[in-house]
């Protein structure tokens, strides 16, 4: 790709490439040597520089009467665009958890092995709000201690609040409900013998569910509005119908 394509990519359309390469190669002129430079009328020049001195590219300055202008370091560019990557890195939660699902099927994504269930996982902290969860320790048991401790502790710091009803085993009881305000998460507790649960399942996002078999490592995505509406009433009928916890 020629350089001038490729600054078009980041906003330099039409002549103001020409300019700001003219700027950068005679380091400081006056309009009129940028516009012969860049081969375009001094009118039309002198808009385009006021333009990129506006974007941060162009900078202004005189000797005696003289008005020069100074292409400025590129990599500014660079910098421009990595904080533009990064201010959309921070709303990009708030847009998913917005984004209206187009009707008609559900978009289901398939996940196999231990990376794809961290994969399902991980999809959980793109969306900020609430995380209603019904789960068990067989994720601990399958992608281990640290991995799980590494992934509440990303949760928490991006704000994610958890509903969670699981088993009463010693684990869930000692390792994750003890815990439960230091971890951003609420719990409610069922007989493990009566209900053993085996596959976790995640109501997030706003139109999102995901199924997880540690066991079988397997795990399902599914976008819909009105499977993600249906299960969160399910979990909210369950919340309201069990007892609080008492530590």
């Amino acid at each position: 790709m020629e350089i001038n394509q490729a600054l078009e990519q980041f906003g330099l359309d039409g002549h103001k490439a020409n300019v700001y390469l003219a700027a950068l190669e005679l380091g400081s002129a006056t309009v009129i040597d940028i516009a012969l430079k860049a081969q375009i009328k001094r009118t039309t020049c002198y808009d385009i520089l006021l333009d990129l001195i506006e974007k941060g590219l162009i900078s202004e300055t005189s000797v005696g009467k003289k008005r020069l202008f100074v292409g400025e370091d590129p990599e500014k560019i660079r910098k421009k665009l990595e904080e533009k990557e990064k201010l959309f890195s921070e709303i990009l939660p708030q847009l998913k958890s917005i984004h209206n699902v187009r009707t008609g099927k559900p978009k289901i994504r398939f996940y196999e092995g231990k990376e794809g269930l961290k994969q399902v996982y991980g999809d959980t902290l793109n969306y900020s709000g609430e995380l209603l969860m019904f789960a068990s320790e067989h994720v601990v048991k399958a992608l281990g201690t640290d991995w799980t401790a590494d992934y509440i502790k990303k949760r928490v710091a991006k704000g994610i609040q958890v509903w969670a009803i699981m088993p009463s085993t010693e684990i869930i009881a000692h390792d994750y409900v003890a815990k439960d305000q230091q971890q951003g998460r609420a719990s409610k507790l069922i007989d493990p013998k009566k209900y053993p649960f085996s596959v976790e399942i995640n109501i997030y996002g706003h139109s999102r569910v995901a199924l997880m078999s540690s066991k079988e490592e397997t795990g399902l995505i599914i976008e819909s509005t009105e499977i993600y509406n249906t299960l969160k009433l399910i979990f909210e009928l369950l919340w309201d119908n069990l007892p609080e916890v008492k530590i």
